[in-house]
């Protein structure tokens, strides 16, 4: 009971035992915490992710040592920072919401050089935050491009 509080912030309050992409559930989980921080600006959006990657390091650090596998497919707390960075600066509407959505998926699931990397370069928690971070970053630079020269 004691590592409750851990699995449901890990898991992104249960959306990560999803049986089908709890990766892409966990990123609907972020959707409306973006909305909720976008209320105070991309400084509100910029905290929210702080929060969340510093928290989710040693939550999915202890999820790896209560399974016993090294990034477990349940956390998803990664994916909610990662997609948080997407939408720093972006507006909260539905082109924006589902277009970061979208990127991001793409980036997490693909991990282009050097997402991958970062995952295997450090251990534990930070390793399974870090990745996500970079898919997050560039997530962030496609959705900026298309928000200025297209949106």
């Amino acid at each position: 009971m004691r590592d409750l509080p851990v699995r449901v912030l890990a898991t992104g309050l249960g959306a990560g035992y999803s049986p089908f992409a709890p990766g892409t559930a966990g990123t609907v989980v972020a959707i409306p915490l973006f909305l909720l921080l976008s209320q105070w600006g991309s400084w509100g959006v910029f905290a929210g992710l702080a929060i969340t990657a510093a928290v989710g390091v040693p939550l999915a650090g202890r999820m790896e040592v209560l399974t016993g596998v090294k990034d477990p497919k349940p956390v998803v707390i990664d994916e909610i920072a990662g997609y948080l960075l997407t939408m720093i600066g972006s507006p909260p509407d539905a082109l924006h919401v589902l277009s970061g959505f979208f990127l991001f998926r793409v980036f997490d699931v693909l991990k282009p050089p050097p997402v991958r990397s970062l995952e295997r370069a450090f251990a534990g928690g930070l390793g399974v935050v870090a990745d996500d971070l970079m898919a997050g970053a560039y997530s962030w630079a496609c959705l900026w491009i298309l928000r200025t020269y297209l949106f």
